[in-house]
């Protein structure tokens, strides 16, 4: 579980219940002050409004609900680690040089990773380098689009929250207006004007621009891991030595992981 998200999530609802149940005038809580906040009809305007808008958008009941799932990523910690991928690359040259291309087609069956198995494949039956990368890179392109599909679903609802809260704030004002004769209706219907501005606020700056900008921060990383697979594979292919590999592949790390790299790789030579 990815302990960061969880924790953002969490505390950010618990601060602002704090902030609604705060007294300042007695520096105390009261947290029948949370009550005031729930409104079912403003909850079925903001909430039912972007949810239902967004079905409309999508291909398919499927399509939709498989992009609404994907929130589950934002509370997982990535399966894919930067140092130890430029490791294993660096072990399947030191194989080929050693053993040839060949040997690395039994290495590929306990390979996990379907991209770097896929490359490795590819170089073993001797296809040609620039036929490799363009197959590796249209994948690439083709995994990033899929990836920047899901992020533009939750950029839609990032939108449609706000959208959907004014609607429901003029709905709430219209109703008030038209039944000024009637004090008792004007608390409800002001409750459902000002509350669904606050639900499509939260729907916007809680959950969906959080989670846009974790899946943006998860694909940058993954595209960038991928296009190391592929530097690293056409490296291994063209003969490359494994030192030169992987002083190329470091390129790409970030020099406090460069640094973790070059620790461990003194640990492993000292040891």
């Amino acid at each position: 579980m990815n302990i960061a998200s969880i924790f953002g999530l969490i505390s950010g609802i618990i601060i602002m219940l704090f902030g609604i149940a705060f007294q300042q005038s007695t520096m105390s809580f009261n947290f029948e002050y949370i009550l005031n906040f729930v409104d079912v009809p403003s909850i079925l305007i903001t909430f039912g409004g972007s949810f239902t808008t967004l079905i409309t958008m999508e291909p398919s009941i499927k399509s939709y609900l498989g992009k609404l799932a994907s929130f589950k990523l934002v509370l997982q910690t990535p399966a894919y680690n930067d140092i130890e991928t430029i490791r294993n690359i660096i072990a399947l040259s030191n194989i080929a040089r050693k053993e040839g291309l060949l040997a690395l087609e039994e290495t590929a069956n306990e390979i996990e990773d379907e991209f770097l198995k896929k490359g490795i494949l590819l170089i073993v039956d001797g296809t040609d380098p620039e036929l490799v990368r363009s197959i590796l890179e249209t994948e690439l392109g083709c995994i990033e689009g899929r990836h920047n599909d899901v992020i533009g679903f939750w950029d839609k609802l990032s939108a449609m929250g706000p959208a959907w809260g004014m609607i429901g704030t003029l709905i709430g004002l219209i109703n008030m207006l038209k039944d000024l004769n009637d004090p008792s209706t004007i608390g409800p219907n002001m409750a459902v004007a000002l509350i669904t501005t606050f639900y499509g606020s939260l729907l916007a700056n809680w959950i969906c621009i959080p989670v846009v900008n974790k899946l943006k921060v998860s694909n940058a990383s993954e595209i960038m891991m991928k296009e190391v697979i592929v530097e690293g594979l056409l490296s291994i292919q063209a003969g490359e030595n494994p030192r030169v590999i992987e002083e190329k592949l470091k390129s790409f790390l970030n020099p406090a992981n460069r640094l973790e790299f070059d620790s461990a790789e003194g640990g492993e030579v000292n040891g």
